[in-house]
């Protein structure tokens, strides 16, 4: 009785007074701010960037009228955990428990950390329209209780994992599984999945990602399908989605799922994007077919097809008919004059529509093979860029990685003022994410002069001194904090006119030529590995291009991959020091790869990086000692950490105090050099320490170079090697935002009768 007492007295204390203020400097009187001075709606847009967690189990309890608002209908319908690493299994039954009469949005993808027993708990959540499983451990069994319960249930997403067996469904279950409307499936084994029970699918989302062999060595074959019910139809299908793995069985089990094409192509298609990585994709028969459909029509989308799919003359056809708002063509050089023709010239219904655009490797080849370029990447042409962004002035997204562009000081003919790339895409005014090559920040070919050698200093010195002073430093100059502003400037005017023009751009990917990632993820090395350095333009761009890089004052996401060109690394903190919104970091293969010379430069970064939540770091050389693990604690926000180093060192006392540090942290993968029982006690002491306070923490500490590193990373969780380990491109490789997604949802609420329990 005393403690509910004592309850209610706190609870009216905090209710009639939140916060105390008093000004006196200023003459004010002292006051006390209620709970009754802030309307509810207010109060609703600040409870909206509170965790769903912290709602319902902390700011709940905090009084009267935060517990109603807590469970307002406008913050419970559409929930998601799926970043709730510090919520355990407790903590989410919890959740579950006060929201099942509520939602109806429930997105718990990527929780790997969550057990079987709390994901039966969604069975209370019957008024469930949507939900995302994707990462989490999902039974045939387990998922035939929860779609027995979930009648409602027009949205799922699941992983299929070995030892998944349709036959387990009930009755019950395969009825929900008709009501479908949209699916995703991340295929771990070969298997159809649930698609052949969802007959009214719309939406048809495949991740792919089968090894070609098992742990034991033995081959896995896709005959394992044979035998099953039935196959998919896809009667109905306005989108599909196929994202795939390198490997022969994944790009096998595509063509299963595609066999129906042959047959029927649904004739409501307006999304097809299929992924295929590496040099030679499987020949798909119905691609013909497919073309000839969406011309008919031309109510398209987005497209994605692999470079054999699809012919110039077909693909000029559906870009005719068809006015799509996304468009990829990575890896697709022969479609390369057909692209640029239809989006600048008259050959495409409506360019104008065009949000997100990849040419990924789309370049024209060079007659120039002294300026380096590196195998399987093509030049971009200025005159063809200027008219492609006039054609599409609404790009938001655009990849251009992976090709090489050498800014030539001649004039050319019908160019206005021989543009440089960059100032081309500056009239991109709503650009938000941008992939470019390295070489494409450089403004000319010339070359800078070498240093001064260690003899000409000498002599112009007196004799008498040289046993005195400590000569100069030949090509590699030290790094001085504060030594910023002497940093040149010339070169970097093309540049310049990209920050005017595009101040909103969030996220900003620069890739050196030939760069291969030690940790690659969808693109494989088509060719041997090449030099970075080879080309001419691309070791001009420096330390003062990233440093301009500062006038990005919105930018979230960095990444900088193959610059030989930077020296002391001082661009890295000047950017630190304006763009305060980054969030997450990338950094590989800068400057010489026989040695880290950018280490004190970095550490200084690290400082500044305030609100960074992720940190990529891949160099030859690195060395994590005490120093740099002290300075990476000034990243207090961090959340995901991972190193790659094949000859990197590390200090483990450090590390674990780092870990003590940063709280927030919940992945920490190091691939370095040393032995394999140093890497093994370090990360068996960082999850016995901290595992317990930190349920989703995943430590991977092992030898980069030791054989058995392929099936370590085929042990972790999928959704940790797609946000952070495994390098890959993230610019326009899909539609933005779900935008299809969301137009469909509401079209369909647009149909429906009163009585439809949507």
């Amino acid at each position: 009785m005393t403690s509910s007492v004592n309850g209610r007295a706190l609870d009216e204390d905090m209710d009639n007074q939140i916060v105390q203020a008093v000004c006196v400097e200023d003459g004010m009187v002292s006051g006390s701010i209620g709970m009754s001075d802030f309307s509810d709606e207010i109060l609703l847009s600040i409870l909206r960037h509170v965790s769903t967690s912290d709602l319902v189990n902390n700011v709940s309890w905090t009084c009267r009228k935060l517990h109603t608002l807590c469970y307002d209908k406008t913050l419970l319908t559409t929930v998601t955990l799926s970043e709730e690493y510090t919520a355990n299994d407790g903590a989410i039954r919890q959740v579950l428990k006060h929201l099942s009469n509520h939602v109806q949005s429930l997105s718990l993808s990527g929780c790997y950390w969550l057990s079987g027993s709390t994901i039966d708990r969604l069975i209370r959540c019957r008024s469930l329209t949507r939900l995302d499983l994707s990462g989490c451990r999902v039974t045939s069994l387990r998922l035939s209780r929860l779609l027995s319960s979930l009648s409602r249930l027009r949205s799922l997403a699941f992983d299929v994992s070995p030892g998944f067996d349709s036959a387990h469904l009930s009755g019950e279950a395969r009825d929900s599984l008709s009501r479908l409307s949209e699916l995703s499936q991340t295929v771990l084994t070969p298997s159809y999945g649930v698609v052949p029970c969802c007959s009214r699918l719309l939406s048809l989302q495949l991740q792919l990602d089968i090894p070609d062999v098992t742990r034991e060595g033995t081959s896995v074959c896709c005959q394992l399908m044979i035998g099953q019910s039935s196959v998919p139809h896809y009667q109905q299908l306005e989108e599909f989605t196929a994202r795939l793995a390198p490997g022969e069985v994944n790009q096998t089990l595509l063509l299963l799922y595609l066999a129906v094409f042959s047959v029927h192509v649904p004739e409501r298609l307006r999304c097809f994007l299929v992924s295929v990585p590496g040099p030679n994709p499987a020949h798909w028969p119905a691609a013909s077919s497919l073309a000839r459909s969406l011309v008919q029509h031309g109510d398209l989308e987005a497209l994605q097809l692999p470079r054999s799919w699809l012919d110039a003359a077909s693909l000029r056809q559906v870009l005719l008919s068809n006015a799509p708002k996304h468009l990829n063509f990575s890896r697709c050089p022969a479609l390369r004059q057909t692209v640029i023709q239809s989006l600048t010239g008259a050959g495409a219904r409506d360019p104008t529509r065009l949000v997100s655009l990849n040419l990924s490797g789309i370049g024209h080849a060079s007659n120039y093979p002294e300026r380096g370029r590196a195998r399987g990447e093509e030049e971009l042409v200025a005159e063809a860029m200027s008219r492609l962004v006039i054609g599409c002035p609404d790009l938001s997204h655009l990849n251009l990685s992976h090709t090489h562009y050498h800014h030539d000081d001649t004039h050319t003919p019908g160019l206005e003022d021989n543009a440089h790339l960059c100032t081309s895409l500056a009239k991109l005014a709503h650009l938000r994410s941008l992939a470019l090559p390295v070489c494409a920040l450089s403004d000319s070919s010339h070359t800078p002069s070498p240093p001064p050698s260690s003899s000409s200093s000498s002599s112009s010195s007196s004799s008498s001194l040289l046993g005195l002073r400590k000569p100069s430093r030949v090509g590699l100059q030290t790094y001085r904090p504060g030594c910023d502003d002497s940093l040149p400037r010339e070169g970097t005017s093309g540049l310049g006119t990209l920050l005017s023009g595009c101040p909103r751009l969030e996220v900003l990917e620069l890739t050196g030529p030939g760069f291969v990632s030690a940790l690659p993820r969808l693109e494989p090395c088509a060719g041997p590995r090449a030099d970075q350095s080879a080309c001419a333009y691309a070791r001009r761009v420096g330390d003062e291009h990233i440093a301009a890089l500062r006038g990005f004052r919105g930018l979230r996401t960095l990444t900088l991959a193959g610059l030989p060109g930077i020296l002391k690394g001082s661009g890295l903190v000047q950017v630190a020091e304006r763009c305060r919104d980054l969030r997450a970091l990338s950094l590989a293969n800068l400057g010489s790869l026989k040695t880290w010379n950018y280490s004190a430069a970095l550490l200084d970064t690290l400082r500044n990086c305030t609100q960074l939540t992720q940190l990529r770091l891949e160099q030859p050389y690195l060395v994590c000692n005490g120093a740099f693990w002290e300075a990476l604690s000034c990243c207090s926000r961090l959340r995901r950490l991972c190193l790659v180093s094949r000859n990197g060192t590390f200090h483990p006392a450090a590390v674990v105090t780092f870990m003590e540090c940063c709280r927030d942290v919940t992945v920490c993968h190091m691939f370095l050099g040393g032995t394999l029982a140093a890497c093994r006690t370090l990360q068996k002491t960082l999850l016995d320490r901290f595992s317990g306070e930190r349920p989703a923490l995943s430590v991977v500490i092992h030898p980069l170079l030791h054989e058995d590193l392929p099936l370590v990373i085929r042990d972790m969780p999928l959704p940790l090697l797609d946000q952070l380990t495994l390098f890959q491109s993230r610019v326009a490789q899909a539609p933005p935002s779900s935008q299809l997604g969301h137009q469909r949802e509401k079209s369909q609420l647009a149909n429906q009768s009163p009585s439809s329990p949507w």
